[in-house]
């Protein structure tokens, strides 16, 4: 196969079943990655049962939370070392819709972009469950990365991704300076920088039904402050891609 998903997961034992379950049965073949750090409910035991009767299922188990960033660098260095075409992020808590890594996959493997994003804004807002003030505080903090930023993209912080395998190899994900959810923001501006088509495909995201949610307000602070250091080092970086 080409198509790796790669899932962090930290306590998502009601979930990871599911998903994976949910993932296989696409009509777009796909590998999965699970990053688990390790979770004190059993996760990765989980994955481990169900390695054993599909070897299309990967684990990187990890000593402990070591941050949302690191775990995608991890995935993505793993991913580029086995040679996968095309390489997804996901939440494991069913907030993506799995059948739409279809439409992802699609729009990259069509030629339209080289990453394509799940986004949550660029029709509407498209949230379910959410109070107000989370969805206020999601979509503003959309807007002031645009204006800080430049680009056009509608919800910079999503985290439902597909990147064509070149374009990761550019990034250099290892050499991503953000580690929290800034890291969503720093991998789209610099494959924007480093002039890649990014697309955004309309989701809509439902916030988890099972376990705890990871996410609050401090999150949204740190990607705030997060982006202006972003910015003001891009002026001392030159963006150049491999043999252009």
């Amino acid at each position: 196969m080409s198509n790796l998903v790669i899932v962090p997961t930290y306590n998502e034992k009601e979930n990871v079943e599911a998903l994976i379950k949910a993932i296989f049965s696409l009509s777009v073949p796909f590998e999965v990655l699970i990053i688990d750090d390790n979770s004190p409910d059993g996760t990765a035991s989980i994955v481990k049962n169900l390695q054993s009767a599909n070897n299309n299922i990967h684990l990187i188990e990890r000593p402990g939370k070591m941050g949302l960033g690191t775990a995608y660098i991890a995935g993505f260095s793993w991913a580029l070392e086995k040679g996968f075409k095309y390489i997804f992020e996901m939440d494991a808590d069913f907030s993506h819709d799995p059948n739409d890594l279809v439409r992802l996959f699609n729009t990259c493997n069509d030629g339209v972009a080289d990453v394509s994003i799940g986004s949550r804004y660029v029709s509407g807002v498209n949230v379910i469950n959410w109070p107000l003030s989370r969805v206020l505080m999601s979509y503003i903090a959309s807007i002031y990365v645009r204006v800080i930023t430049g680009m056009k993209i509608k919800d910079t912080t999503a985290g439902f991704i597909c990147y064509r395998k070149e374009v990761l190899e550019n990034i250099k994900p290892f050499r991503i300076k953000s580690r929290g959810y800034c890291f969503q923001i720093e991998m789209k501006f610099v494959a924007w920088k480093l002039g890649y088509k990014l697309v955004e495909v309309p989701i809509i995201f439902t916030d988890r039904k099972q376990g705890t949610s990871k996410m609050s307000g401090g999150i949204f602070s740190e990607a705030l402050y997060g982006v202006l250091r972003m910015k003001l080092r891009s002026f001392f970086i030159r963006y150049k891609r491999q043999g252009v």
